[in-house]
């Protein structure tokens, strides 16, 4: 099954985000086109859209993890959270290819303005929870800030099963989760990929044979799929699991380090083709739970344009 020609110009007639990672991982195009592309992303469509949003003191949504005054209003008791706070909104700009310097002195406004809603600990050193910690680490690498409170906080944090969870800094949980070893992995490639310090390389790969132990998709214990959401492909994930989104991390993964594809990923793989249509696209599955996540909807850009960009960039690599 090949992508289609419509598919395609389908894919290219896409927000600047989409566009040019079309152009650099399924066309092959030449560095200057795919990166002409990039540089509109801070002046375009979603990303300028989001970048527009940011509050004066460098905060988006008034808050860092979840907008200003969210827990003492209504909107606590409802399902979900929004997406629309800082954090959120940084992964957001940073994997849609937005360069730092298009950010200013956000870094600098973060740290004098920004703290956790967790014991108001500052926004740069992270807070307790192991997938906000990821995602800070990533994002303080990009944006030059201090994030070595991060750097020694995952070797220190890793579980004895070789990965992570949210729930354990709170006692509830001696057992690493997918979701929060995956994000873990995330955040520290991408710090390795930013500053070139490759001091937590041991600890990624460790936490990768957490996930590889398990060919990405079974439990360890009953060799069973280990739930419904390795097959629920929906973008943006924000901080979900799925095959597709730990493919696709992997593949990033192997290209840094310079290796060939674990066999151990196949099941994985396999989900993934048997989710691709007949003219190689990939459907948004239920949405998750939450709110409107930056002024406008992602879904305006329609989501599957963005699975059938990663789905096709995983199976061409595995």
């Amino acid at each position: 099954m090949t992508t289609t020609e419509a598919t395609m110009s389908w894919l290219l007639d896409a927000d600047p985000a989409v566009r040019w990672q079309v152009e650099r991982d399924l066309l092959g195009a030449e560095d200057a086109v795919w990166q002409a592309t990039r540089s509109r992303v801070a002046t375009e469509g979603f990303g300028a859209a989001l970048l527009a949003a940011q509050d004066a003191d460098g905060r988006w949504a008034g808050g860092a993890h979840f907008p200003g005054g969210f827990f003492e209003s209504d909107e606590a008791e409802q399902p979900g959270q929004p997406w629309t706070a800082t954090s959120w909104s940084l992964n957001q700009l940073r994997e849609w290819g937005v360069p730092a310097q298009a950010l200013g002195d956000t870094a600098e406004r973060l740290e004098r303005n920004c703290c956790w809603e967790y014991d108001d600990m500052p926004f740069w050193g992270g807070e307790v929870d192991v997938c906000i910690n990821a995602f800070t680490l990533a994002n303080g690498a990009w944006l030059g800030a201090d994030v070595s409170r991060l750097v020694r906080w995952f070797p220190e944090h890793r579980l004895d099963d070789g990965g992570w969870n949210c729930e354990a800094e709170e006692g509830d949980s001696v057992r690493s989760s997918f979701h929060s070893t995956l994000n873990a992995l995330r955040g520290m490639l991408f710090y390795e990929q930013s500053t070139g310090d490759t001091s937590l390389r041991s600890t990624r790969h460790a936490g990768e044979e957490y996930l590889l132990r398990r060919q990405l998709v079974f439990r360890a214990s009953t060799g069973e799929l280990v739930d419904g959401f390795v097959t629920h492909f929906v973008y943006p994930s924000r901080y979900r699991y799925s095959a597709l989104t730990a493919l696709d991390y992997f593949r990033d993964a192997s290209r840094t380090d310079g290796t060939a594809p674990d066999p151990r990923i196949e099941p994985a793989v396999e989900l993934v083709r048997a989710a691709r249509q007949a003219d190689g696209t990939w459907l948004q599955g239920p949405p998750l739970p939450g709110r409107t996540w930056f002024p406008v909807d992602v879904a305006e850009g329609d989501p599957s344009r963005w699975l059938t960009l990663i789905g096709t960039r995983v199976l061409d690599w595995a």
